[in-house]
């Protein structure tokens, strides 16, 4: 991996618990996401892992604990907001619109950029006119460089997985988050296709210069891609350090690298 400079903390998750009913999903929840890293959080399935990203992104309200994202504290945020602050998502079942093209559904993630009013929108009038066509060369960048140039007039329905999973990374790129929260991105996928996605996700973190946070089951992965790799087991937190630290910790080994998921 090239040497790139990680700078301050960007998102601090701290003591975050949240429960359904009398079922705990997390609890008491610590960890950091420096500026510029690829952060893994891994677990065996149930470990809390998507409630986590869900806490992270707005979809749900933790009882207890806070996550400060710049500085700012998300309480009582929504998805909206939390994207309109900076943090994108992908999701584990893709939520594309399949009768759409891959342009369409990635435009779609320029919603939140969009300054005219949905009527000048619709009739492409005046301003909107001129600041739709920013946003389709904005796609139409991000097109390029997820390499799909060939699909972008194809509804999304038709393509292999491989290729709409890419599709859902586009979309989340519209939204230029500065964090960019990964949700399995290669579950489902061939080696091949899951080679070709670590490599966007590399080049994603280098040239676009944005923080991942990442879920991935696949060890060898997370072990190739990330900077720092926090490990939940039944909705506690087990093990937080670089692959090398994890790959080592005892406790990590018997919950999850010991067992055959």
């Amino acid at each position: 991996m090239s040497k790139k400079k990680i700078g301050d903390v960007i998102l601090d998750v701290q003591n975050i618990s949240l429960r359904f009913g009398g079922v705990k999903a997390l609890t008491d929840i610590s960890f950091n996401v420096k500026e510029h890293e690829i952060r893994a959080i891994i677990g065996p399935n149930g470990a809390g892992k998507s409630s986590m990203l869900n806490c992270i992104n707005g979809v749900y309200q933790p009882q207890e604990g806070k996550i400060t994202f710049r500085g700012k504290t998300f309480r009582g945020m929504n998805s909206r907001q939390v994207a309109e602050m900076g943090v994108a998502r992908t999701f584990q079942n893709l939520a594309l619109f399949k009768g759409m093209s891959v342009i369409d559904n990635i435009m779609t993630g320029r919603n939140l950029r969009m300054k005219s009013n949905l009527f000048l929108q619709a009739l492409r009038i005046g301003p909107a006119q001129k600041e739709e066509e920013q946003h389709r060369e904005f796609v139409e960048h991000i097109i390029d460089f997820l390499e799909i140039q060939a699909f972008r007039k194809t509804p999304v329905g038709t393509l292999p997985y491989g290729l709409q999973k890419r599709v859902d990374l586009g979309r989340a790129l519209a939204m230029e988050p500065q964090v960019l929260l990964l949700d399995e991105p290669m579950a489902g996928m061939n080696l091949e296709e899951k080679q070709d996605m670590s490599r966007f996700i590399l080049d994603v973190n280098d040239e676009f210069g944005t923080t991942i946070v990442l879920i991935e089951h696949d060890m060898g992965v997370v072990m190739d891609i990330s900077d720092r790799v926090v490990v939940l087991d039944y909705g506690k937190k087990i093990g937080d350090g670089t692959p090398e630290e994890v790959r080592s910790n005892e406790e990590v080994i018997s919950a999850y690298l010991g067992t055959s998921h």
